[in-house]
């Protein structure tokens, strides 16, 4: 598996402190992008927070995800989150070491107490000793929430105070991508009221064990959720229910609890748990099975395997931080069909340059601070489907095209759009978790897709 080493530099540790004013959370950024180009200390926000005590339980919760493992636990995990000033509110993300489950804490402008924030992205310390402060958190006095530096700009004679060196794996920046674009096909399946939510989310097991091993169903009826055994109609999955365990810090104050998820088709499935706060919104989205990552999903693949790009880099040139994608506004500005603008967003949330809102049910735009692109060059069948392109490996027979690879000679056929193939990939699967390689060379091939060099 390849990883390289992120070096996050910190000026000093996040901390929580008194002052005159009452309580200071500073939070302190690294290197990120802004409207102003690459800034090493960005500073998005100072204000106070309107529910203290619930915007601390949130940001531990996202915390929580950013440290765990709930696959292959004994394996360490650690990784600060993700900030976004979008203007009106603040997006804290971060994603599980197992690439399993992705999580976000929006702030919106009333939990903010209406001040407005900066615009850009980059990642924030959350180390124990802050952990342990917010974790003691009580009641509603005031806190000042300072999201960078104190000073615009920070220099020490001797560089960074803090820095952290942590593995980043390929795969985890294929399933912060995967999990995107997977919640931008999702739809509201069920909306609980607090006591319904507080009552389903308690009666879930909050460890591993026998009774939350693979994927499990609930189906709606009325205001609640009713478990079921197989994924009957508008059943929506609940794959490891064990890893919303971490919502229970947030339940006492909780008004509703929002489903999303796609129709059920028979097969295990992704969704997104999302518990509406004062003033914030708390997503938990799951990937389709507690052993399985987003990393292997392939929902990106289609995007990347096309020769868009230059749509792409125009889209995200246009692109100011907005806390909602007008797809048909950025369509006029770009001088593109819609048609082209949307499927432009989808390759740029395989870049990490946008996410997904699914209370808005739009993109937003937020910049990783890592080289996410990285995740489509080290894509393994991405890769594999450029090398049986640019090797002549495809030979093209109307609906039908012959793929060489190796030894073995498969056929894939495509009915109304979609491609099958003869492969075992597509026997296990059928489609489920993206295409085969050789399906993806024959979209290639098809498409007249650039495939020189493997990589774009």
């Amino acid at each position: 598996m390849t990883r390289t080493v992120q070096a996050l530099a910190y000026s000093r540790p996040s901390a929580l402190a008194s002052s005159q004013a009452g309580q200071l959370l500073g939070l302190e950024t690294a290197g990120g992008s802004t409207p102003r180009g690459f800034e090493p200390h960005p500073r998005f926000f100072e204000g106070f927070l309107a529910s203290p005590q619930i915007a601390a339980r949130g940001l531990l919760c996202v915390a929580d995800v950013a440290a765990a493992r709930y696959y292959q636990r004994t394996l360490l995990s650690s990784l600060d989150p993700v900030v976004t000033g979008n203007g009106d509110r603040l997006r804290f993300e971060s994603f599980s070491g197992c690439c399993g489950v992705y999580a976000r804490l929006d702030v919106l402008s009333k939990g903010l107490e209406g001040v407005e924030t900066g615009h850009g992205t980059t990642n924030v310390d959350v180390n124990n000793p802050l952990r342990e402060a917010l974790s003691r958190i009580a009641g509603d006095d005031p806190l000042h929430l300072r999201v960078g530096p104190q000073e615009m700009a920070v220099t020490t004679m001797d560089g960074p105070v803090v820095e952290k060196k942590v593995p980043l794996p390929d795969r985890w920046l294929r399933g912060f991508a995967e999990a995107q674009v997977a919640s931008a096909a999702f739809d509201l399946r069920a909306e609980l009221p607090a006591a319904e939510a507080v009552r389903f989310l308690r009666s879930l097991p909050r460890s591993s064990g026998p009774a939350s091993r693979g994927a499990q169903w609930v189906v709606p009826v009325g205001q609640t959720l009713r478990p079921t055994t197989r994924p009957v109609a508008g059943a929506v999955c609940l794959p490891g229910p064990q890893r919303l365990a971490t919502l229970q810090r947030v339940l006492r104050y909780a008004s509703a609890l929002r489903v999303y998820g796609p129709v059920a088709d028979g097969a295990a499935t992704a969704s997104a748990w999302e518990v509406v706060l004062p003033g914030m919104r708390l997503t938990l989205t799951l990937s389709p099975d507690a052993s399985r990552g987003f990393s292997g999903e392939g929902g990106v693949l289609e995007a990347l395997a096309t020769d868009d790009a230059a749509d792409a880099e125009l889209v995200s040139v246009l692109l100011a931080w907005e806390p909602r994608i007008e797809p048909d506004r950025l369509a006029e500005q770009a001088g593109l069909p819609v048609e082209r603008v949307r499927a432009a967003l989808v390759r740029l949330g395989t870049a990490g340059r946008v996410g997904y809102d699914l209370a808005d049910a739009s993109y937003f735009h937020r910049e990783l601070p890592y080289d996410a692109d990285r995740a489509e060059r080290h894509n393994p069948r991405l890769v594999a489907a450029r090398q049986l392109a640019r090797e002549g490996a495809v030979v093209l027979d109307g609906e039908v095209a012959a793929v060489r690879s190796g030894d073995q000679r498969y056929q894939v056929r495509e009915q109304s759009g979609a491609l099958s193939c003869t492969c075992q990939w597509w026997a296990d699967y059928r489609g489920r978790r993206g295409p085969c390689k050789h399906a993806l060379a024959v979209r290639m091939v098809r498409r007249g897709a650039a495939v020189v060099g493997g990589a774009r």
